[in-house]
């Protein structure tokens, strides 16, 4: 069972790499690491310097967008997001 829960995570993982590599200037520089535990998933999200502001966007919408994404992906694996970005 602990095999299907880290495919599931790493799910998670690969979505919010797919976003973000979308959004910023320098795909090469994004990388995500899964932080888990029973019921939860921290995910943090590392970018340059430089693409901080692409991920996080005007006002925190983007973020927030993401944030909310990635929510609704792991509800449906019956655990609770949360979303830190890092340069």
């Amino acid at each position: 069972m602990s095999d299907q829960i880290q495919e599931q995570d790493h799910g998670l993982s690969d979505l919010v790499q797919y976003i973000a590599e979308a959004l910023v200037d320098d795909p090469k520089t994004v990388s995500v690491k899964t932080v888990e535990s029973d019921n939860a998933v921290i995910i943090e999200l590392h970018v340059s310097k430089e693409d901080v502001g692409k991920v996080i966007g005007k006002g925190g919408q983007t973020a927030k967008a993401l944030r909310k994404i990635l929510s609704a992906a792991a509800t449906k694996h019956k655990k609770k997001s949360m979303l830190s970005i890092i340069e």
